[in-house]
């Protein structure tokens, strides 16, 4: 879990009775204490850096309104409630008079912890959806995807918790973060009543991809792990799908599990059916968002290969390039989200890729450490991005990788490339670290 780090910035605007020239120090502590005492009208509210979630929702956490009468010890209060809920990696705020001094035009500032989780309930005597619904009433930040802090697992957990009992429903809830497939995690709410465990994963009904290569990936992820069958089901999809879409075989479903006990070992024998499905071949590939118009560019770079097999890990595969040379351009958070189109009877898969490109990130300033005077200088000399100018995510390692190469420095052991990301107002400093 990251550490938090409370990050405040309160521009307090110079109000009717602020000393503005020297005075004694008496008459500087009375004016210190009227600016923590000074409250106006909050004409208008705004939140800065969200991603995931909307400025209503950290708002309402928030608890200031626009009309409401505040200064700094509301917004330091809003400020605490907001890092309180675990959902933050740093809270800000600035505040400012407006135009006519009339009131205060306030905003958060917010670094979102990341990354999200998908959420599961297992196990509970009450259906997901009554639940999901329940924690929705309770906390306006609730979502299908969670981060996996303490203060969020404890908080839902404790929520689940009082809607059980308000069912008179004596269960234990467990919350954690839970292993679903290989390198995919879940955020798991489930009782804490032991549930057997899988010993052993079978598959019958496959034939374009071995039995031996079904339970390898399985095994990874599933062996001694508590079983429930909406939680397989989801360890399927993570593990074995990607398997069937990497094939073309983008209708594989998996009709039937059944369990029984094993024999020789404490845990359940767990038999998949398999449904492969026709191949697909792939269609035609389309972006939307700003980047539309560079289709043809785009289509390049990404090399996908239509008229043959959907393959999808090669289809993950030309987007990750996409997004690598967009993150070369300062566009550190790009995202981009593959929709499908299924055509049953042509047994075609189209694409439309839309590319969310994100704010755009620009270089500060480069920090030299383990070098002397005439090494520093030499290095800045040769350092190639420019302040103010888009930061390129990859240069640093590029330009370690070109000096070691390069031969530049005599006995030049371990370098590191450390960027600093300024979220708030786009910078990333860097500092090089030479051993």
């Amino acid at each position: 879990m990251m550490v938090r780090f409370i990050a405040v910035l309160a521009l307090l605007a110079a109000a009717p009775g602020f000393a503005q020239t020297a005075a004694p120090k008496a008459s500087r502590k009375a004016a210190a204490k009227k600016a923590e005492t000074t409250q106006w009208p909050i004409q208008s509210l705004s939140v800065e850096g969200n991603k995931n979630y909307t400025a209503q929702q950290i708002l309402a956490v928030a608890g200031l309104k626009v009309g409401q009468v505040a200064g700094k010890a509301e917004f330091d209060a809003a400020r605490d409630r907001l890092v309180a809920t675990g959902f933050f990696e740093t809270v800000g705020y600035r505040f400012a008079p407006t135009k006519d001094s009339s009131g205060y035009a306030a905003s958060f500032q917010v670094v979102e912890v990341s990354p999200l989780y998908p959420v599961q309930f297992e196990g509970l005597p009450a259906k997901p959806a009554e639940i999901s619904a329940w924690l929705q009433s309770k906390d306006p930040l609730f979502g299908p995807k969670l981060p996996a802090t303490k203060e969020v697992l404890d908080r839902y957990r404790r929520l689940i918790q009082d809607y059980l009992d308000s069912k008179n429903e004596s269960e234990k809830v467990l919350g954690k973060l839970t292993p679903i497939g290989i390198n995919d995690f879940a955020v798991v709410f489930r009782s804490a009543k032991l549930l057997p465990t899988i010993a052993l994963v079978k598959f019958t009904g496959n034939q374009a991809i071995l039995t031996t290569t079904l339970q390898n990936k399985t095994s990874e992820v599933a062996i001694g792990f508590p079983y429930t069958e909406s939680g397989f089901r989801i360890l399927l999809d993570n593990a074995i799908r990607p398997l069937y879409d990497a094939r073309g075989r983008v209708r594989a479903t998996f009709p039937k599990i059944t369990t029984e006990l094993a024999r020789d070992v404490n845990g359940l024998v767990v038999t998949v059916t398999v449904d492969e499905g026709p191949e697909f071949k792939l269609g035609e590939v389309k972006f939307a968002g700003n980047y539309a118009s560079k289709s043809a560019d785009l289509l390049k770079l990404g090399k996908f290969k239509t008229g043959e097999a959907a393959n999808f890990e090669d289809v993950a595969q030309g987007v990750d390039r996409i997004k690598k040379r967009l993150q070369r351009q300062g566009y550190l958070h790009v995202e981009a989200n593959v929709e499908r189109a299924i055509h049953d009877k042509t047994k075609i898969v189209d694409l439309n890729i839309r590319i969310d490109e994100g704010p755009q990130y620009s270089f500060g300033k480069l920090t030299v450490e383990g070098l002397d005077l005439n090494g520093e200088a030499a290095i800045k000399k040769l350092w190639g991005l420019h302040p103010g100018k888009p930061f390129d995510a990859e240069y640093p390692d590029y330009f370690l990788n070109r000096v070691r190469e390069d031969g530049l420095f005599e006995n030049l052991h371990k370098t590191k490339a450390v960027p600093k990301v300024d979220d708030v107002n786009h910078v990333v400093d860097v500092t090089l670290q030479f051993g």
